[in-house]
């Protein structure tokens, strides 16, 4: 049965269609991770099972769902993915169909798994990219946010990584102020290169003020709204409810960052999750202000999004 959206009769509250259905996104493992971070915006941690995992049955009949819509990119979040014991068999299906990026904190990974997935990615016609969150470029700058020794652990992750050929995007949620910004991604560089990531790629995200970040800092402020006077000229596909949809294992909602508010289950297939959606989320206003934060940027991706040559 078709999700029912609530009624939003504010003109002031603009909404956004499904223009083109581009990205199709996975809370593979639910909110479980191995990790409990200060400022995870669902508040993902190894007590949380308020979302559950996906199956690689329940994903493979989502990706054969997808093509006659015309997606043709695919993201796998958590939680912690790689907790899913049939993440690696996810993503080698996923290869089949498209590109595939997975997002990971990499602390979990195993030399076993990367090997397969390197095979996998040299045999498809598709490359597979990892994200992998670290929010400080030492000990002292990450690990009060993520935790004790997590940046040491994702760090030995990063490394193995780069053995096995892959280039992943470090992602840092900004926890600095803005005037340090260069300061900052300088030092994150030149760690990366010492650790022998030689050209490393970086995507700096602002911060969601949303689960335990409301307890870190402050939730958004009622200002912090999309009016439909903003959107007037606005380029609507800077927001990923744009062009992409998540499938989480309540149904299909509208983005990532959304899954818990009471109106982001747009129905239980795909193609009852093809239609509009109020901007009413002070999360709308962040997407609003800096635009694709969830998706790979196009610049670091070096063209991996494409098909590979046959």
């Amino acid at each position: 049965m078709a999700a029912t959206l609530p009624v939003i009769d504010d003109p002031r509250v603009p909404q956004v269609e499904l223009a083109s259905f581009d990205q199709l996104w996975f809370q593979v493992a639910g909110t479980l991770c191995n990790l409990t971070c200060h400022h995870c915006f669902i508040s993902c941690s190894p007590k949380n099972d308020s979302f559950g995992f996906l199956s690689l049955d329940e994903v493979q009949q989502r990706l054969a769902e997808s093509v006659p819509l015309g997606v043709n990119e695919y993201y796998f979040t958590g939680g912690e993915p790689f907790l899913n014991p049939q993440m690696v068999e996810i993503l080698i299906a996923t290869l089949e169909y498209g590109p595939a990026t997975v997002l990971t904190n990499a602390t979990v990974l195993k030399d076993e798994w990367l090997q397969r997935l390197a095979d996998a990615d040299a045999a498809s016609r598709f490359s597979l990219e990892f994200r992998v969150s670290i929010d400080g470029f030492s000990p002292e700058t990450n690990d009060p946010i993520r935790g004790e020794g997590t940046f040491a652990r994702a760090l030995r992750g990063i490394v193995k990584l780069v053995e096995y050929d892959f280039l992943p995007i470090i992602t840092a949620a900004r926890s600095w102020p803005e005037a340090d910004e260069a300061r900052v991604v300088g030092e994150f560089t030149e760690m990366l290169r010492r650790e022998g990531y030689r050209r490393p790629r970086l995507k700096i995200l602002p911060m969601l003020h949303l689960g335990a970040e409301v307890e870190r800092t402050h939730g958004y402020r009622p200002s912090e709204r999309i009016t439909a006077e903003m959107m007037k000229g606005f380029d609507r596909s800077q927001l990923i409810c744009d062009h992409a949809r998540i499938v989480t294992d309540r149904g299909v909602c509208v983005c990532p960052i959304l899954i818990e508010a009471p109106d982001a289950v747009l129905g239980q297939s795909l193609a009852e999750a093809d239609r509009p959606f109020g901007l009413s989320h002070g999360a709308c206003y962040t997407c609003y202000q800096y635009g694709a934060i969830c998706s790979n940027p196009s610049a670091a991706s070096g063209g991996g999004h494409a098909a590979r040559p046959t």
